[in-house]
């Protein structure tokens, strides 16, 4: 024989998951926002730097003590490892290109943002927007120390072949 939940236990785990169901819907701030605006240029600043190779300008985004998980090649820590790895793997090779309407940015108190999307990891040759390129997602952790932001934790995942 089942036990019933009290009314009330059961009014509110109703209440709960409906109001994670619509907090799951979220995307974060508007792309209208101050900081939405702020992140979204960093963005393209740090790729900016990244496809065209600019080791120096790249490092100077990231934090010294970085933590960089990749669901390939699993953690690295450190600005000078990222570095050597772009240097090593990507320069030359590779172009990164934010899937538009992807990107997502939430608000931190008291320590910065957090930046999600999809991206594609094109033929750094091809001269267009590649739609064949593998896709993959990311999650950025800036912090803002006195209006100076950096990326200190990077998670790079789902790494795959192009979705439509």
């Amino acid at each position: 024989m089942r036990k019933k939940l009290p009314e009330g236990l059961l009014s509110l785990l109703v209440v709960s998951l409906l109001g994670a169901r619509v907090d799951a819907q979220s995307r974060g701030v508007a792309p209208e926002d101050e900081l939405f605006r702020t992140i979204s240029s960093l963005d393209r600043a740090v790729f900016d730097a990244y496809n065209r190779c600019d080791l120096e300008k790249l490092g100077a985004f990231f934090a010294e003590d970085l933590e960089f998980y990749h669901d390939k090649t699993g953690l690295s820590r450190s600005r000078q490892s990222l570095v050597d790895a772009v240097k090593r793997n990507i320069c030359g090779k590779v172009r990164r290109d934010l899937v538009p309407g992807t990107l997502e940015v939430y608000p931190m108190q008291g320590y910065g943002a957090v930046q999600m999307g999809a991206h594609r990891l094109c033929d750094s040759k091809a001269t267009q927007r590649d739609e064949t390129a593998g896709v993959a997602k990311f999650v950025h952790l800036w912090e803002n120390k006195g209006g100076s932001w950096l990326i200190t934790r990077v998670i790079s995942y789902d790494h795959g072949p192009p979705r439509r």
